[in-house]
């Protein structure tokens, strides 16, 4: 353990993490700023300000990607850290915005220690992580590592009906730099955990070296509504119980192939939505998740059996829509190496951790080595407004991202 390391200042830290927060704020102290709002744009104007204020050359690519570049002593592949400032629409104020303000915090922390690195750090904020009102989720860091075309990125519809193009030019964020901008010699994506295991455990960082695959698809029943009192069962095609037994099918299945499947049946729409009609219509979306491609995709075959089986035992017609699909990735053994050395230098226990949540880093990971560092979330709570980490373990994640970071670019 190092008796006297550089550590950052945590105060500001908590300053703009609660300025940050307060674009969008909802009630019980969430954050609602959803991708390429009007709030998303004050969030963005704000980060922005602050990483010039830094000195930082600040850019925004075609897909609105902000980056901010603090220049080494040599003209090398940078290092980059960040993360998003998107939410969901019951977010809190830690969820990505960690990510990129911790980036922030260790740029400022090297200038008033007067350390210049060789390698120039970049700080990122990805567009469009969450996938709450576009789909895919990680569009930018998606269309950053070339995995869509970005006609395809900037054509995505959202709930609402926009599209990112449009939005971007609309908020002033189309930015003219290309995609892929910078090959980075390194990614390190400081998060919150968004899961229990470090608040229960009493662990304060955890090093994750992999992440769960992910499927998401939406299923729309066509069926026929009828009388609720008139109809007998037998001769139903009731599409609201086709959707309730597709969220029993994923519930069952998730138990049947073992600890490291989930899956989550998010969204229901029913049509016409009303108590004396049988549903004629529903629309589900079906999120399925593993850290096994084998089992992903053994569990999307047997959801394309039982939906087959369920049409037809039911006279029904189904149809399903891919809105993302990204495998299992393992992380870069050394800088989770690196991220653990610098833990314990700090005087942490780190633990080694699979996220079961999706994170730009996953995406970053295709073109450079990447790892993530973790935080504890109380009780594990996430996308919801009770969303808390303690001050303490904010500043050690951020320490151990200073530390990391100024090894990778030393």
């Amino acid at each position: 353990m190092d008796p006297n390391p550089l550590r950052i200042a945590v105060e500001p830290l908590l300053q703009r993490l609660d300025q940050l927060a307060a674009i969008g704020r909802t009630d019980g102290g969430g954050c609602c700023r959803l991708a390429l709002t009007d709030e998303d744009r004050a969030g963005r104007d704000l980060v922005v300000r602050w990483m010039r204020d830094a000195g930082l050359d600040v850019r925004v690519d075609a897909v609105g990607n902000i980056f901010g570049r603090r220049e080494g002593t040599h003209d090398l592949a940078p290092v980059m850290t960040g993360s998003h400032i998107d939410t969901v629409r019951s977010g809190g104020k830690y969820d990505g915005n960690l990510g990129v303000l911790g980036g922030l915090e260790v740029v400022r922390t090297l200038d008033a220690a007067g350390i210049r690195t060789q390698r120039p750090i970049v700080v990122a904020a990805f567009t469009n992580e969450e996938g709450a009102r576009f789909a895919p989720d990680m569009l930018g860091s998606l269309a950053y590592v070339g995995g869509i075309p970005l006609a395809d990125a900037l054509a995505a519809v959202a709930i609402d009906g926009a599209r990112v193009g449009d939005e971007l030019r609309r908020i002033g964020y189309a930015g003219p730099e290309p995609l892929g901008l910078w090959r980075p010699h390194a990614y390190v994506e400081l998060h919150i955990e968004q899961g229990p295991v470090l608040d229960v455990e009493g662990g304060v960082i955890g090093v994750v070296d992999n992440l769960q695959g992910i499927s998401w698809q939406e299923a729309t029943v066509v069926g026929q509504s009828n009388h609720a009192g008139t109809t007998p069962m037998r001769l139903r095609h009731d599409a609201g119980y086709c959707a309730a037994a597709i969220g029993t099918f994923l519930r069952q299945l998730a138990r049947e192939l073992g600890t490291h499947q989930v899956c989550t049946m998010g969204q229901v729409e029913l049509h016409p939505n009303l108590i004396n009609v049988i549903a004629g219509r529903a629309r589900v979306t079906i999120d399925m998740r593993n850290t096994d491609e084998a089992l992903l995709q053994e569990a999307e075959r047997r959801l394309a059996a039982f939906l087959a089986d369920l049409a037809r035992d039911e006279g029904v017609d189904i149809a399903t829509r891919r809105l993302a699909r990204f495998e299992p990735v393992i992380f870069d053994a050394f800088i989770a190496g690196r991220i653990e050395a610098c833990a314990r230098r700090l005087g942490h226990t780190p633990r080694r951790m699979t996220s079961g949540a999706g994170h730009d880093a996953q995406m970053i990971a295709r073109i450079a080595p990447t790892a993530m560092i973790f935080v504890p979330s109380v009780r594990g709570i996430s996308h919801n407004p009770a969303e808390h980490t303690e001050p303490a373990h904010l500043a050690a994640g951020v320490d151990v991202l200073l530390h990391t970071l100024l090894d990778l670019a030393a």
